[in-house]
């Protein structure tokens, strides 16, 4: 039970984190703009690239879908975390900080 329960915590934490205040534009069909790398957050951290398998490439995944997370690239154009995907987890238990911090950086 405590294992099931840290999983879905981690994988929570994560998901918010990698789309924390990012939005799509709606277009004029009532579709939502095609998925570019500034929808979610990237990090190009080293310690966090390899403890979470090139997760912190987030923006390349949902960019191109199909692409092996072996390979999945950088993108200067995306939003970048402040701090590693470790470091941004820890930050995220503490919500008046992550504001204070993750605010600024959505203009």
């Amino acid at each position: 039970m405590s294992a099931a329960c840290f999983s879905f915590l981690l994988l929570e934490t994560i998901n918010y984190i990698e789309h924390y205040g990012l939005t799509r534009n709606k277009l004029s069909n009532g579709k939502y703009e095609r998925v570019l790398p500034k929808h979610s957050w990237n990090s190009n951290h080293e310690l966090g690239r390899i403890m979470l398998y090139e997760l912190t490439r987030h923006s390349d995944h949902h960019y191109l879908a199909n692409k092996k997370y072996q390979i999945l690239e950088h993108h200067e154009d995306a939003k970048q975390l402040p701090f590693g995907y470790p470091a941004s987890m820890l930050l995220s238990f503490f919500p008046p900080l992550w504001f204070r911090i993750m605010n600024p950086k959505l203009t």
